[in-house]
């Protein structure tokens, strides 16, 4: 039952709409790959991971943030809401503690975001021991500092699963690229991915959601996105090695946005846990976009505040999360054919 949701979940969040300009035509392809190395529908293989090994008060990372100065300084309306949605389900669904990892500057419309889904920012202490909300940490500002501090954060937190949503990860010559294969200026990007590279050292189950092939995770079907991007085989900096990163999670996800990615693995959970009523509405949908883009995540099209998700009105998301919950519903609800059939 898991793979007939979970098959129909994946393609709602998998269709495209996109300005011709951007990479297009490229989500069902990303789709297909990364189906093909997995071999079952993805939003079920992450959400059963998940629930296999995340109990009461166990830590969950979440890492997001995407959207760099000048254009996004405090980073973009794609990313922290989903890792907020996925945060509720973890910490209402499962009793699990949801880490927030970013950078200073993702900081304030991941917490608002959060925030906006009922999940509210503590300590760790109080998170852990008193059930009080979910724990937000912030990466070094200098790259040098990252392999310590990755160290650091497993050792204290002791994580059992690391989910990365709409997070940049380097290519094979340790360089970020953007969708179109701009190169990201190092000094206003922290690379994340020791974590990612900790956790397989250490066993901890591992997802990485994207939309263009650049994230953290892709690296997994490294080579297809290389021949399915546009830049991925050449690059539009010096580094000529392509905007594909070589960093791989357990199960990668492509989504046409990747909030939408963190809702259908929310909306799996939901199904496994036999509990409709823990999927958000579309009212609270809005309130969270809204909560990330008032705190400075913007829209990533025009950099604007505008109602919007990565150059679609953000209507579109609330309409995905209806689909989704009625998806969940029905596949729960006990047999009935009606009296018309």
């Amino acid at each position: 039952m898991p793979d007939i949701i979970g098959e129909y979940v994946d393609r709602l969040i998998t269709i495209e709409m996109k300005n011709r300009a951007m990479p297009h035509g490229i989500i069902h392809k990303l789709y297909a790959a990364a189906r093909a190395e997995a071999g079952r529908p993805l939003t079920a293989l992450a959400a059963e991971g998940i629930v296999k090994r995340v109990s009461k008060g166990d830590v969950v990372f979440i890492i997001t943030g995407a959207g760099y100065p000048p254009v996004m300084p405090n980073g973009e309306s794609d990313g922290p809401p989903g890792a907020a949605v996925l945060g509720r389900m973890l910490y209402y669904g499962l009793g699990a503690v949801p880490v927030y990892i970013t950078e200073e500057k993702h900081a304030g419309p991941v917490i608002a975001s959060s925030e906006a889904a009922g999940v509210m920012i503590r300590s760790f202490d109080e998170a852990k021991n008193r059930r009080l909300g979910g724990v937000s940490v912030t990466a070094p500002i200098r790259q040098t500092e990252v392999p310590n501090w990755t160290l650091e954060i497993f050792d204290r937190f002791q994580a059992k699963v690391v989910i990365s949503t709409e997070r940049l990860g380097p290519n094979e010559k340790g360089v970020i690229h953007g969708a179109t294969g701009l190169a990201k200026d190092p000094a206003t990007i922290i690379d994340l991915s020791p974590i990612i590279y900790e956790a397989e050292k250490r066993g901890v189950f591992s997802i990485g959601v994207g939309d263009h092939g650049n994230e953290l995770g892709f690296g997994r079907i490294h080579k297809q996105v290389k021949d399915i991007m546009p830049h991925g085989q050449k690059c539009q900096c010096p580094c000529s090695a392509g905007m594909a990163t070589v960093v791989k999670t357990d199960v990668v996800i492509p989504a046409f946005i990747s909030n939408w990615g963190c809702y259908g693995i929310a909306a799996m959970i939901a199904f496994l846990l036999k509990r409709p009523d823990l999927c958000h509405t579309p009212e609270e949908e809005k309130r969270i976009v809204l909560a990330c883009l008032n705190a400075g995540g913007l829209e990533s099209h025009y950099c604007t505040r505008r109602f919007m998700v990565d150059g679609a009105r953000a209507e579109c998301g609330m309409a995905a999360v209806e689909l989704l919950n009625e998806m969940v519903r029905l596949n729960l609800a006990d047999p009935d054919t009606g009296p018309a059939h």
